[in-house]
């Protein structure tokens, strides 16, 4: 006797989502709001693959980050032996296309992009091991009014998207030789309370000692709050850029907070850093952040080229919306019920005129009763039910029935019907 087995029931990997269809109207607003105010700033699409070798990622983010040393999806390609890894962030893969097809040669550049990013980290709300970023970069301006363009975007994006009580960060990291002096202070102070360092700090005091400040381990503040400040090591023409930033944001009424502790975690920025934060989301309360990279694309075989960009945490960003109460939905114009031999055939046709006039129409499909058509035009949401009935398709009339409880059913032709449609 042979026993059958039910087939297995597969599931997503941990940290890898589906979106439903019920979410998906909100994600459109969020996608579509962010697409129109950076048509509004000048930024240029750009399309990257999710694939990258993985030597970009170690010269680009730095082989002493935690993104590198542990968090990467990467293999050995069995093919060619090629060492790939599935893009942990945007800029990279974005300044490798820049260098590739020499897109600075005509001039400066603002380009945008977005799609999953994929990091091995433990799985949280607004955390996951595939998330969704848009990402914002600037090639080829070295004053501050890029970064302040770039940061009241954001700010525009916010009040667009109906998201407020977020506040934005700001701190100068400084330039190469700066950051090399001061890396030598915080090193020499964190020594000499080598007893009071965890275990990851002491993992990076001469790795990354600036990764240091950005500890979360509630032992460590005070320890942290007594270091040195790298804002207290720029020159003059540093502090000058970082100034000038400031001026700017002011002028356009844009409240920032200059917290020293913000550092970035990625090796390439410079100078200018910034995060909008919310206290909405728990300990995930970064839904953006950026800042200056000014020596990558030549680090990456370019020419040596002033950047400056930016990402958009989209799960977070979306996460903020549902704690707003911001609501999205997309509901047909038309669903349109067919019943008899003559409607049958015609509902196509009409259905597809409808739609030549912009209208979004479903129509029904598999048979069925007068009256179970309706309920299931009831429940597509719909704002009119299109109802087709032979004596219809004789008279070359549709019935138009509003599926709210006001308004009559009545009978029109054609061109009556969409102007009804498109007047409501």
């Amino acid at each position: 006797m042979t026993v059958q087995t039910k087939n297995t029931k597969f599931q997503s990997i941990k940290g890898f989502y589906d979106i439903l269809p019920e979410l998906t109207p909100l994600w459109q607003k969020l996608e579509d709001a962010a697409r129109l105010v950076l048509s509004q700033y000048g930024y240029n699409n750009i399309r990257m693959p999710i694939v990258e070798s993985t030597d970009l990622f170690i010269r680009s983010v730095g082989e002493h980050t935690d993104i590198v040393e542990k968090e990467m999806y990467s293999w050995e390609d069995a093919l060619n032996g090629d060492k790939l890894t599935l893009r942990p962030e945007g800029t990279a893969g974005c300044v490798r296309a820049v260098v590739e097809h020499s897109l600075t040669y005509n001039g400066p550049q603002r380009l945008w992009y977005t799609g999953p990013m994929f990091r091995h980290e433990n799985v949280q709300k607004g955390r996951q091991r595939q998330f969704h970023q848009i990402g914002v970069e600037a090639f080829g301006f070295d004053g501050p009014d890029v970064d302040a363009e770039q940061i009241i975007l954001l700010a525009r994006l916010w009040n667009a998207l109906g998201i407020s009580d977020v506040e934005l960060h700001l701190n100068s990291i400084g330039d190469a030789e700066e950051r090399a002096e001061y890396r030598q202070s915080l090193i020499a102070y964190f020594e000499q309370h080598g007893d009071q360092l965890d275990e990851d700090a002491k993992r990076r005091l001469h790795s990354n000692p600036l990764r240091i400040l950005d500890s979360k381990n509630p032992r460590m503040q005070n320890l942290i709050e007594g270091a040195p400040r790298l804002i207290d090591h720029l020159g003059d023409e540093t502090r000058a850029h970082f100034n000038g930033l400031c001026k700017r944001l002011e002028a356009v009424d844009i409240p920032y907070t200059v917290n020293p502790r913000l550092v970035r975690g990625l090796d390439y920025y410079n100078r200018t850093v910034f995060e909008w934060v919310t206290t909405k989301l728990g300990s995930q309360g970064t839904i953006a952040g950026g800042g200056r990279y000014d020596s990558l694309v030549a680090r990456l075989g370019g020419d040596v080229t002033p950047a400056c960009g930016f990402g958009i945490g989209l799960e977070r960003v979306f996460l903020l919306m549902q704690e707003y109460g911001v609501t999205a939905e997309i509901k047909p114009d038309g669903y349109m019920v067919n019943v008899g031999e003559l409607a049958e055939a015609a509902v196509a046709k009409i259905a597809e005129q409808l739609r030549d006039a912009g209208l979004s129409v479903v129509t029904h499909a598999g048979g069925g009763s007068f009256k179970s058509q309706m309920k299931k035009a009831d429940r597509s949401g719909a704002r009119f039910a299109l109802i087709l009935g032979d004596d219809e398709v004789q008279a070359n009339q549709i019935a138009v029935k509003p599926m709210s409880r006001s308004g009559e059913q009545v009978s029109v032709d054609l061109s009556q019907a969409i102007n009804l449609l498109k007047a409501n």
